[in-house]
């Protein structure tokens, strides 16, 4: 009878243990979640680990990218904020297309263009990237591409103009697509599915 009280004790207290590590654990997840919420979008935006969590699909290295500049012209941040975004943003750049972009020149167009649609108060107002199923796939040599159509409405004043970019990702040696290029295109409205 003593063995089966003794037993019953370990096992009450195995039991304590463990319940009281899970409800730990459920806290700090909370308290993450909570601050993850109370985070500003670019602090989202530059908080955002590329090594660990880069985008897995064409389309969502596009996502991103609408994501970091629509920021750019829409939200505030301090000139530190900025550069960390447009860090973010070659991050997702191919090396070729890192080579005509180098950070330094990158950043000071980039404040050029701020400027320009601070004094024309203008900004984007609604970004789309075509649906997966929209998402060409082709193998040049030995490159594996992707084609993705994103479409973004601006406001500038109290005028709205719809413009459509085609972006050109390539598939690095780590398995991740970058942006190698984009172009204006002509074309029909691509639906977000999120």
């Amino acid at each position: 009878m003593k063995k089966i009280g003794a037993w019953v004790a370990a096992l009450l207290c195995v039991a304590l243990v463990c319940g009281g590590f899970y409800l730990v654990k459920l806290r700090t997840q909370d308290r993450q979640s909570n601050n993850q919420d109370n985070l500003t979008e670019v602090q989202r935006i530059i908080t955002k680990n590329l090594t660990e969590n880069y985008p897995a699909t064409p389309r969502e290295v596009v996502k991103l990218y609408n994501r970091i500049i629509t920021a750019y012209y829409k939200e505030d941040y301090t000139d530190k904020e900025l550069e960390q975004m447009a860090d973010q943003v070659l991050c997702l750049f191919d090396e070729k297309l890192l080579e005509v972009n180098p950070r330094a020149s990158y950043l000071a167009s980039l404040k050029a263009d701020i400027a320009d649609y601070e004094n024309r108060s203008r900004y984007i107002a609604d970004a789309r990237v075509c649906d997966t199923s929209e998402v060409q796939y082709v193998n040049d040599g030995d490159d594996s591409l992707a084609y993705v159509t994103a479409s973004y409405f601006v406001r500038e004043k109290n005028e709205y103009t719809r413009t459509y970019q085609q972006y050109v990702l390539r598939k690095d040696g780590d398995g991740n697509w970058k942006i190698l290029g984009f172009y204006q295109i002509e074309g029909a409205s691509p639906e977000d599915d999120e």
